[in-house]
Parts: structure tokens; C-alpha cells; sequence
């Protein structure tokens, strides 16, 4: 039976895929920066190792008898720019080169459809140039580089998933981010393409799973991207009427084409839009 070890099992995605991942698999590893978060998890049944991705002799142990890595720690918002470059980037080299070192078979990166930035004439994929506006997404293209050379020069055995705006399962990001997008004044009928818990896990266990596609990068989102309005009026939030002053710039920023996962991994969404997972109340 292989060992999984997971990074950022205390973030947003982790927190949802670690008891899925558990569910699954006996043998899962995690990865975690304090000793009092440990507890918790062992009651799960997953094995705990306290360190951080800047400890060398942390990292070694972490991936010690291990088959498949699965990188989901990241630094988002709330620090500051230089560490989310030195954890977003230099964190996922050093577990990289631990894994290659330890003998690791598959490496599985969780990137953001961010990265494609805001200039976009069509839905984004896979292969379109990357030019991300904030520090954020920056991080993940340079991280992105530095692991496909690693593929390309020593054989690491990578795939990049690009998470489009993650929600549902009691997880407030979609309500705390709606001022954001306010502030940014995003046009009513601005759209978000997202993806719901559930469905990140579905892609990351076929990712997991799935042979012959070392090197290979998927964006991962629903089949229905949402419109700023949309999602007001379903968080409870009230119509702005300026908003519809507000330019309406770039329609297609972070909005991705799917036609690879689909077909390549089988990826078909449970909740193929925000509306079925408030439906079923998944949200």
C-alpha cells in the first residue's frame, strides 16, 4: 500500500480533502507547522510529522517511505510579499528536491487559474502564456517553472492542478471575498468560475491515481461560472446600483477552459455549478 503525504492539511483545501483523503487510504502523512494540530489528525487515523517546508531534516522525514506527494501549502493573503514568495516558491522546491531525493513516484502541485492574469480573448488553457498581476500568482508560475524543469532534467514525477476560486462545505471564502471584488469595482455581470470542495478532491485523487501524465498541468472548475450579481443576491448581499457604472473590463479573466481534465482524467463535477451546491445544500 503507498504512503501519501500532504502538505497544508490546515488550509482551506487540505482541511476538506484530508478526511476525504483518509476515507480512501490508510497510509496518509501529513505534513504540519504546530505540535498542537497534530492531535487532532492522529484521531483521524493519519500519521503526523511537526515541521515546516524550510526544515531540511523536517522535510527528509516527511518524505521518507513516501510514494506520492500531494503540495497544498501556500501562503495567499494576510502576510506579507516576501513570504508568500519564499513559502510559495521556495517551499515547493526544497519538498521537491526531498522528494526526488527520498525516491517520491508522483508529485501533485495545486497552482490558480491566476496565474493566466486578466488579458485573456477566450476561456484560458493550459498552454497560454502566463501573466499574472499579483504577488499571489506570481509565486505559483515561478514554483510552476522551477518543478517542470525538475520533471524535464531529474524525472520528477509531476502534475499541476490550477484550482479556480474554491468554495462550499461551511467555507466563508466566497462571502469574505465579495468586498474585495467590490473594492476592485468588478462589473455586476463580471463572472467567477469556480470550483466546490468536493470537486477539488475529485481532482486530486485522479490526479493521485492516474498514470502517464507526469509533466502535465489541468485546470480544475465547475461547468457554470458565476456573475458577480449572482452571487450577491445568494450570500444575502444587497445590489450595489454604481456598480453598474463600473468599467467592464477583461470578461474573461479567470475564466478556464476544462477540456483537458475532462478528457485526460475523467473529471466530471458534482457540483457543476454554485447553484446545484446551494441546491443540495452543499454550500
Amino acid at each position: 500500500m503507498k504512503t501519501i503525504l500532504i502538505t497544508g492539511a490546515t488550509g482551506k483545501v487540505g482541511s476538506h480533502f484530508v478526511p476525504r483523503l483518509l476515507q480512501r487510504e490508510n497510509n496518509v502523512r501529513l505534513l504540519v507547522r504546530r505540535a498542537e494540530q497534530a492531535e487532532a489528525f492522529h484521531k483521524l487515523g493519519a500519521e503526523v510529522i511537526v515541521g515546516d517546508l524550510s526544515q531540511e531534516d523536517r522535510l527528509a522525514s516527511a518524505v521518507a517511505g513516501v510514494q506520492i506527494v500531494v503540495h497544498l501549502a501556500a501562503f495567499f493573503r494576510g502576510t506579507d510579499q516576501e513570504q508568500i514568495r519564499t513559502t510559495n516558491e521556495d517551499g515547493a522546491l526544497a519538498l521537491a528536491n526531498a522528494s526526488l531525493s527520498a525516491g517520491v513516484e508522483r508529485f501533485v502541485f495545486t497552482s490558480t487559474n491566476q496565474v493566466y492574469g486578466p488579458d485573456q480573448s477566450r476561456p484560458a488553457r493550459e498552454d497560454d502564456p502566463l501573466r499574472p498581476a499579483f504577488t499571489y500568482p506570481q509565486s505559483k508560475v515561478a514554483a510552476e517553472q522551477a518543478l517542470l524543469e525538475l520533471y524535464r532534467t531529474r524525472g520528477l514525477g509531476l502534475r499541476i492542478l490550477r484550482l479556480s476560486f474554491v468554495y462550499g462545505e461551511g467555507d466563508t471564502h466566497v462571502h469574505d471575498s465579495l468586498p474585495i471584488f467590490g473594492e476592485r469595482q468588478w462589473h455586476p455581470a463580471k463572472r467567477l468560475h469556480m470550483v466546490h470542495h468536493a470537486d477539488v478532491s475529485q481532482a486530486l485523487l485522479r490526479a493521485i491515481a492516474t498514470p502517464g501524465i507526469d509533466g502535465q498541468i489541468y485546470n480544475v472548475a465547475d461547468d457554470a461560472p458565476m456573475s458577480l450579481a449572482e452571487l450577491r443576491r445568494l450570500n444575502g448581499l444587497p445590489e450595489v446600483a454604481s456598480d453598474a457604472d463600473a468599467s467592464f473590463k477583461n470578461p474573461w479573466e479567470m475564466i478556464v477552459d476544462t477540456l483537458r481534465i475532462r478528457d485526460e482524467l475523467g473529471f466530471r463535477p458534482i457540483y457543476p455549478s454554485y447553484y446545484a451546491a446551494r441546491d443540495a445544500g452543499a454550500l
